[in-house]
């Protein structure tokens, strides 16, 4: 079983920049495909973006394509969402969470594992 505990979240202005991380514990990282997730006040948790296990192919969202990027060590075992020209609309509690995968794979659902979140604000 893999433990997840994400950091990195703060507040940033619109357009800035944040890299939010995220460390695995207790299984090796690269057993799973990882996502990244998040929640704004009142609304659903949807996804962001996903990696696969050796990192060789990633998926995003559409409206964060091109600003927002997931990456991953598995020798650190941390996975990474590099997000640029952040807008207020993406003030939430990101999440990164895992599950097993086969070779290739890119899942945006059925993820077992979750952290506990970091915040992101962004402000106008």
């Amino acid at each position: 079983q893999v433990q997840l505990t994400e950091s990195g979240g703060g507040l940033v202005q619109t357009g800035e920049s944040l890299r939010l991380s995220c460390a695995a514990s207790g299984s090796p990282m690269s057993d799973y495909a990882m996502g990244w997730f998040r929640q704004a006040p009142g609304k659903e948790r949807e996804f962001v973006a996903t990696i696969t296990r050796a990192a060789t192919r990633t998926y995003v969202r559409d409206s964060v394509r091109g600003r927002l990027r997931i990456s991953r060590d598995n020798i650190k075992n941390v996975v990474y969402l590099q997000m640029n020209s952040l807008k207020p609309e993406e003030a939430a509690v990101y999440y990164c969470a895992a599950r097993t995968a086969v070779t290739g794979e890119l899942p945006v659902d059925g993820y077992r594992y979750w952290g506990q979140g970091t915040h992101v604000t962004v402000s106008s």
